[in-house]
């Protein structure tokens, strides 16, 4: 998966401002009521946290548990300060 940040905390404002929009334009594209359009935003967004946060990523040898799940049955309180992405090719 590409980790854009280490925790959702982490993620850049405009990109949370920009996913949310994309949420409410294509709940509209749907048809979807306005009243719900922020509702549907907020839902996408926690799945781009789920998808593009490191901590919140399905574990590779248990997707029940996130990698913050897992890192804290190994030890209580584990957890990851930092991390590097890189891409060859």
């Amino acid at each position: 998966m590409n980790s854009v940040a280490l925790d959702k905390d982490g993620v850049d404002a405009s990109m949370v401002e920009r996913e949310i929009e994309v949420g409410k334009e294509q709940a509209r594209a749907e048809c979807k009521p306005e009243e719900m359009l922020e509702k549907i935003a907020l839902g996408k967004l926690n799945k781009f946290y789920k998808e593009n946060t490191l901590l919140s990523q399905s574990f590779v040898k248990d997707n029940i548990k996130t990698l913050a799940q897992y890192l804290d049955s190994v030890s209580k309180g584990m957890t990851v300060s930092a991390f590097r992405r890189v891409s060859i090719g």
